[in-house]
């Protein structure tokens, strides 16, 4: 087989994959490439965030603590809810969901991975300041693991892998010479720069977006979100870095579109009632 014919067979092929293993995010209905079972990347964050409560340093503060489960548990009913009412397949349906405070002040940051698994450092509740602030943040994070994210990212990974490999093979071994001379790894160079970049970014305005409706949908006020990015633009004092750059939207630009969501979400997605 030629090397024509071979291209043309592998790219049949993965759009083959491409067509068969498409699917939409909740909501926002944008299109997915889904090639790694979402089963597997739970059971991995499953195992991983069982180190993870092991290995760090976990917050006594058992008060905040009950405040981030009290809000996990109004938008756990929350999404569910909504789903159910809506006709749609509930997206949470297989989380096993848990939280942790971990006493890192140093770091601002929280996170969600596949399956429900939450994570809040200390460092991030001087930027939140209040139960509706850490909402917000708690919906963004959360919004990352019903949007299947890390599905999609790992998918994409996938895929970038593979014709990165297959250009090496067509151009002779050349791909790998040019990085073993420049000791730079052109995979992950393609990955920061031009390919993955945007697609994070993507990912990183729907979670803003589907953060919004699921702390509105929990009954929380949804107008402190733009003053946490406010809090956290000042917390960062110029220091990020061009947007082109950066895996996640700047500061200003996240603000500009959550202002522009805002009107929408509070009369489109209302509190819905939670059970007693």
């Amino acid at each position: 087989m030629n090397r024509r014919n071979f291209l043309h067979f592998f790219c049949y092929g993965c759009l083959s994959i491409g067509i068969t293993s498409c699917t939409t995010a909740p909501i926002t209905e944008r299109k997915q490439l889904k090639l790694i079972p979402e089963a597997t990347l739970n059971a991995q964050a499953a195992k991983i965030y069982e180190k993870v409560k092991k290995t760090e340093k976990l917050s006594d503060d058992t008060k905040t603590l009950n405040e981030i489960k009290q809000i996990g548990k109004r938008m756990e009913f929350a999404i569910s809810e909504y789903f159910s009412q809506s006709n749609m397949e509930d997206p949470t349906a297989n989380f096993d969901w848990e939280y942790i405070l971990i006493d890192n002040k140093k770091v601002k940051n929280a996170w969600c991975m596949p399956g429900g698994k939450i994570a809040i450092y200390t460092g991030i509740l001087e930027i939140t300041k209040n139960t509706n602030g850490l909402a917000a943040v708690m919906g963004h994070e959360i919004a990352h693991a019903v949007a299947k994210h890390s599905v999609e990212r790992a998918s994409r990974s996938v895929l970038i892998r593979t014709g990165t490999s297959l250009i090496d093979i067509f151009s002779g071994g050349k791909l790998s010479q040019v990085n073993r001379a420049t000791g730079m790894n052109t995979v992950g160079l393609l990955s920061q720069l031009g390919i993955m970049n945007p697609f994070n970014r993507k990912q990183e305005s729907e979670a803003d977006y589907l953060g919004l409706i699921f702390a509105s949908l929990s009954g929380y006020d949804i107008r402190e979100t733009t003053k946490i990015w406010e809090r956290m633009k000042e917390a960062k004092k110029g220091k990020e870095p061009p947007e082109f750059m950066s895996t996640h939207p700047s500061s200003d630009n996240r603000i500009k579109k959550i202002t522009e969501w805002m009107n929408e979400v509070i009369v489109e997605y209302p509190p819905i009632k939670q059970a007693e």
